[in-house]
């Protein structure tokens, strides 16, 4: 299995001194993060997607084998909640995208909480997506994990989003064959990170995405990326 392993961002000043050296320009924050790590989460995607000559901008920054991933705008998710009316933001976020080329990994759909369990709603979405593109979808709401909802994403390759995180966690289920992981607590340590290296690396995947809370903290942040590549190394062949 190949893993990719990050954080749910990059640009956070409050870094420097602990991960970017103090005299780090702030534009050159992404190329130092992509010495290190192999992939980043976007998340203020969600709010406003950047211009395409911004995401060419950054994919001109990092190596080859990086990937973004890119968290989907909440016109989809928050406010359309999927239903036929997002057509168009789906659209642009595809031609959007698609201007990262090489450089662009998974998009994730992460649905509101209040949002429950609506089949054929979730099928009619997954329907309007191309099967040449990766796709995560982090459900909120209890009611969407049952066996009906993972067949309809197995049956396009769509991963579930693996959610920790200290309000909410998700099972630990393969719907794809790659997987999606979001390790969002501040506290993970030695222990924790080892089993979720142990879980995660016994999954059938071909690869594996995981990302860290961008926040400074015991078990968070590049540290957190760091330690969970050892164990990585140390448990999965």
């Amino acid at each position: 299995m190949k893993l990719h392993a990050g954080t749910s961002g990059f640009a956070f000043k409050e870094w420097k001194g602990s991960f970017y050296p103090p005299e780090l320009r702030d534009d050159a924050m992404l190329g130092f993060y992509a010495s290190r790590f192999p992939t980043v989460e976007i998340n203020n995607t969600f709010y406003r997607l950047p211009k395409e000559g911004v995401l060419q901008a950054w994919a001109a920054q990092v190596p080859e084998p990086f990937t973004f991933a890119i968290k989907a705008s909440q016109r989809i998710t928050h406010f359309a909640r999927l239903k036929p009316e997002c057509a168009s933001a789906v659209e642009f976020l595809l031609k959007n995208t698609s201007s990262l080329e090489g450089r662009l990994g998974p998009i994730l759909f992460q649905l509101p909480p209040n949002l429950k369990k609506d089949l054929p709603r979730l099928q009619a979405f997954l329907d309007t997506l191309p099967r040449d593109r990766r796709f995560t979808i982090e459900f909120r709401e209890e009611s969407w994990f049952g066996e009906d909802v993972y067949d309809a994403l197995r049956e396009r390759d769509v991963a579930m989003c693996i959610i920790d995180q200290p309000e909410f966690s998700s099972p630990v289920v393969a719907t794809a064959s790659w997987g999606y992981t979001r390790l969002h607590r501040f506290d993970y340590d030695a222990v924790a990170l080892a089993e979720w290296a142990k879980r995660l690396g016994a999954m059938e995947w071909g690869e594996s995405y995981v990302y860290f809370k961008h926040d400074e903290g015991v078990g968070s942040g590049p540290p957190a990326v760091d330690a969970f590549l050892e164990h990585w190394a140390a448990t999965v062949p």
